[in-house]
């Protein structure tokens, strides 16, 4: 029985991995899909959406499988002492990479846009500090602060409409110009915005009615899925396919087209906004460490102090630029193809041969 400072309710549920899906990657995906499948990149969305859906209910159904009260009692009981132990730390590693990913281009984000003067070790100073105040706390305020969070800056996206009028339809044909060829291969970029989803698999023990996991998880990614979908199309019908390719972050130009006559740079607002909804992101990769490591509430209170106080001194020693954080980038979607799409499914493959014939 999960204390319940650690509990979650299925909303919080939803929407932790719905919101450390939406990171920094949202503000480029527009131009990233259409040097892959042009104007049909819209369509490569959804099939990344409907990927991710069935990775996450293969880490519920695992989950499922065994009981247990952590994800480290549930990976043992699953895969024994050695092999159970070192999925875990995979996992720790991958969660502490990806977290220190998102503080950089949270960083970088920050000092291009509004502190251009600023030293980088400030910047992650400002940003540790919340952070680490938060996840003293405990999972269940993690899940209230995901929670308020979404209801706070649902309207976002929407605020992209206004320019509505400057658009055109006739960016979108002809559909399938190309045939699904360029479709299927943009999905594979599409990865990289799709991951946080896996944290599905290590919130399962905390969540309170474990029967809707699953619901839980098919309406995070339809959450994630629709808000890409919708800023996608918007940037399409803003932008022909082709002008959209020689813009860095076509959501950023977007803004800029939002004018009014009592309020200068709104996409300054707007983006200063967008950084609360980037914190979900690494404050919940944080969160993933920290279910994994054993111990006692002190124990994980040093281990997030030293993960917070390593992050920073990397960003000293490799003063990362943009071009850095890209290739970082790269190797965290690779990773992340194998231990949030290849893992669900050796882990469902494995527990049904253990259910059937190892446990018995």
């Amino acid at each position: 029985m999960q204390s319940k400072k650690t509990s979650i309710t299925v909303m919080q549920y939803i929407f932790i991995i719905q919101g450390i899906q939406i990171g920094p990657g949202i503000l480029s995906l527009p131009k990233v899909i259409a040097e892959k499948a042009g104007s049909d990149g819209w369509i490569s969305i959804f099939i990344g959406g409907i990927m991710s859906m069935l990775a996450s209910i293969l880490f519920i159904l695992v989950a499922k499988t065994i009981p247990h009260d952590s994800p480290s009692t549930l990976l043992k009981r699953l895969f024994g002492k050695y092999v159970g132990g070192g999925i875990r730390y995979i996992y720790i590693l991958y969660f502490s990479l990806y977290y220190w990913i998102v503080l950089v281009k949270s960083m970088l984000f920050t000092k291009n846009w509004f502190l251009s003067n600023t030293p980088d070790y400030v910047i992650i100073f400002l940003f540790c500090v919340p952070t680490y105040v938060l996840l003293k706390k405990g999972l269940q305020i993690v899940g209230r602060y995901c929670e308020l969070m979404f209801f706070m800056t649902m309207w976002l996206p929407f605020i992209l409409l206004l320019p509505f009028s400057e658009g055109n339809w006739l960016h979108f044909l002809p559909i399938l110009k190309d045939g699904f060829l360029p479709i299927l291969q943009a999905v594979p970029t599409l990865i990289y915005s799709y991951l946080g989803f896996e944290i599905c698999f290590f919130l399962y023990p905390f969540l309170q009615q474990k029967k809707y996991a699953i619901h839980g998880v098919i309406i995070a990614n339809l959450i994630t899925m629709s808000v890409y979908a919708f800023v996608t199309i918007i940037c399409f019908y803003t932008f022909s396919p082709n002008s959209i390719t020689q813009f860095t972050q076509p959501i950023l130009n977007l803004l800029k087209l939002i004018e009014f006559r009592f309020l200068e740079r709104f996409d300054m607002i707007w983006l200063s906004i967008y950084l609360l909804v980037v914190s979900i992101s690494w404050i919940a990769f944080l969160q993933g460490v920290l279910l994994l490591i054993k111990g006692s509430d002190t124990q994980k209170t040093f281990s997030l102090l030293g993960l917070l106080l390593a992050g920073g001194i990397a960003v000293i020693i490799i003063s990362p630029s943009w071009q850095q954080s890209e290739g970082y980038q790269n190797i965290i979607s690779h990773i992340g193809f194998i231990v949030a799409y290849i893992f669900p499914f050796i882990f469902w493959l494995y527990s049904k041969v253990f259910y059937k014939y190892i446990r018995r």
